[in-house]
C-alpha cells in the first residue's frame, strides 16, 4: 500500500499562514475547511482571527464551506459566525460531502482547495475527491483519544512525506 494517497499537496504551519492571493491567482475559487484544530482549538467557539480570515476571503471573492465530522450543534453556530455554508456529520474521508460542497459553492476539482489538520480524514478524503489539499499543523495538542492515536500514525506518514520532498 502506498502512503502517497495520504500526502498533502502542501504542508504549512497554519490556515492563517496560507498565501490566499496566490491561490486566487492560480484560479482557485472555493475553499473547504475543517474546523477543529484547523481554525480553532478542538471544540472551541469562533475566534476574532477566524472571523477576520473568512471576512477577508469573502472580500477577495472566495466561496467557502466548512466540512466537519462533528454534529450540527457544533458546526452550525461556528458556520454562522464565519458567514459560510457548512456540511456537518460529513463522514470524512468519504468523498460524498467534498463533492456536495463543491456543488454548493459552484466550483469543481480544479478550482477548489481543502484545508485541514488530519491526514487520514481531511487530506485522504480531499485526495480521493481529486481536490488539492493543504495540511496544517494542529492548533492545540489536547485532543480526543482516538485522534491522539491517529497522530502517532500520521507522524510516520509525514516522515515519509517530508523525505519524498527532499528527492
Amino acid at each position: 500500500m502506498s502512503l502517497k494517497k495520504f500526502y498533502p499537496d502542501l504542508y504549512v504551519d497554519s490556515a492563517y499562514d496560507i498565501d490566499y492571493p496566490a491561490l486566487w491567482d492560480r484560479g482557485v475559487r472555493g475553499l473547504l475547511f475543517d474546523i477543529d484544530n484547523t481554525l480553532v482549538p478542538h471544540g472551541k467557539p469562533e475566534t476574532a482571527e477566524a472571523v477576520a480570515l473568512f471576512s477577508r476571503l469573502h472580500a477577495m471573492g472566495f466561496e467557502t464551506c466548512l466540512i466537519s465530522n462533528n454534529q450540527e450543534p457544533r458546526v452550525s453556530p461556528f458556520a454562522k459566525a464565519m458567514e459560510t455554508r457548512y456540511l456537518c456529520d460529513a463522514h470524512k474521508p468519504s468523498t460524498k460531502n467534498y463533492i456536495r460542497a463543491m456543488e454548493q459553492m459552484g466550483t469543481d476539482r480544479e478550482t477548489t482547495v481543502f484545508i485541514g489538520d488530519q491526514l487520514f480524514t481531511d487530506i485522504y478524503g480531499a485526495r480521493r475527491s481529486g481536490i488539492y489539499s493543504i495540511l496544517v499543523k494542529p492548533i492545540h495538542p489536547k485532543e480526543e483519544i482516538q485522534i491522539v492515536l491517529k497522530r502517532y500514525l500520521e507522524r510516520i506518514v509525514l516522515h515519509f512525506y517530508k523525505k519524498s520532498l527532499k528527492k
